[in-house]
Parts: C-alpha cells; sequence; structure tokens
C-alpha cells in the first residue's frame, strides 16, 4: 500500500468533524464508486466520510480515495469490529476509526496512531466507559429507537460528551439532533442513497449533500 495522505492533528479532526456537522456513512457492493462518490459529497459541502468495512474492497477504496482527494476530504473508516482491522485501515489512508461498539482494543489503536476514534454506545454507561478509554466522539448507535430526546437526557449531567447520532438521521430530523445537543450527525442511506451510488448520479449526490449542509446551518442558526 501507498504512504496515505494525512490531515494532521487528532484534535484538528475532530473539530473538523464539529464544524462540518455531518458524517457521510458510504457502504456498496461496488467500491470502485467510493471515491467518485466522496468528490461529490466534497462538492457539496459534506466533507467528512467513512467508508465501512462492510464494502467489499473497502481497504483498497480508502486507499484510491485517500490518494485521490487528500486534503479535500477526511476519510475514515467505519464498521470496525477489532485493533487488526483498524491498524490496517489506517495504513489505507483512513483518517478516523467508527465501531458500532466499544470495543477497548479498538479505541487504543486509533489513540497509538493518533487518530480520531469514534465508537458506537447506547447507554450512559457505554458511553461514558467509552470516553474514560479514549474516545474522541460516541456515535450514539442505533439512535433512531430513542431519538432526540434522548440525548438531550444523556447530556443534561454529563455535557462535556461529544455525541454523533447514528441510525435514522434524515433531513427533517437534523435539526431535533441539532437542538438535542448533538456535536455532528452519522447520515447513511438518507444522504447516500443506493440509487445515486448504482445509477453514478453524482450531480444528484452533490445536491442533498448541499440539502443536508443548509439543514445543519440552519439548525444551528436557532440555537
Amino acid at each position: 500500500m501507498s504512504e496515505p495522505i494525512r490531515i494532521t492533528g487528532r484534535q484538528a479532526m475532530v473539530a473538523r468533524m464539529e464544524t462540518t456537522g455531518l458524517v457521510a456513512i458510504l457502504r456498496s457492493n461496488s467500491p470502485d464508486r467510493m471515491a467518485d462518490a466522496c468528490e461529490a459529497l466534497v462538492q457539496g459541502g459534506v466533507d467528512v466520510a467513512e467508508i465501512t468495512m462492510t464494502t467489499p474492497g473497502a481497504l483498497a477504496a480508502i486507499e484510491a480515495t485517500a490518494n485521490r482527494l487528500g486534503d479535500q476530504c477526511l476519510l475514515g473508516v467505519g464498521s470496525v469490529l477489532d485493533a487488526h482491522t483498524a491498524r490496517l485501515a489506517i495504513l489505507a489512508g483512513a483518517q478516523f476509526i467508527v465501531s458500532p461498539t466499544v470495543n477497548l482494543e479498538v479505541i487504543q489503536m486509533a489513540n497509538r496512531y493518533g487518530k480520531p476514534v469514534l465508537p458506537g454506545a447506547m447507554t450512559p454507561t457505554e458511553i461514558m466507559t467509552a470516553f474514560e478509554a479514549g474516545a474522541d466522539m460516541v456515535k450514539v448507535f442505533p439512535a433512531n429507537y430513542f431519538g432526540p430526546g434522548y440525548l438531550k437526557d444523556v447530556l443534561a449531567p454529563m455535557p462535556q460528551l461529544k455525541l454523533m447520532p447514528t441510525g435514522g438521521v434524515n433531513l427533517q430530523t437534523v435539526s431535533a439532533w441539532i437542538d438535542a445537543g448533538a456535536c455532528c450527525l452519522g447520515v447513511a442511506t438518507s444522504l447516500v442513497r443506493k440509487e445515486m451510488l448504482e445509477a453514478g448520479d453524482w450531480k444528484g449526490l452533490t445536491q442533498v449533500a448541499q440539502q443536508f449542509i443548509e439543514a445543519v446551518k440552519a439548525a444551528r442558526a436557532k440555537k
């Protein structure tokens, strides 16, 4: 694998996620389309994305996308279940690690390489365990089963937490999640739509990305 292009500084990368307010989640059976999809997202203002390990050939797709887009896109890897996979993804060019669960070895591996890590958790105990273990942000997953009110309740006694709801986030719920205290939003199929990937509708993807960016800006302006 070639040397990955690095966006330096763990804190700077976390700040970029928060500023953008969105992490686009890409999964597909066509890994060769990932670079094109990420470029379309960037053109729409969404410059933070993760390619999930459930995508066939995910590591090659990460490497190709990182080499093509460089600093234009803060590119991470999602659906990471073990430390070995986290390391391989980092070597391929992933700049942050996202997991569906709290795996302490995954957190340790990301910390070792100076990469932001976003483990998935749901209960207050899981969320705090992840932060105390070195998580930069926690992916509240699956967020759609509890809703924005749950996020607000968790943050009430622990306002220092950085939470990214993921699962069921769409244009209609952006405002509610931001109002509840989400620092950014993990968005999958409501942003990176399967039919757009399959058709190579990059113009359409850029337009949807723009809509999400505008929704985040509008929600933050109301706070």
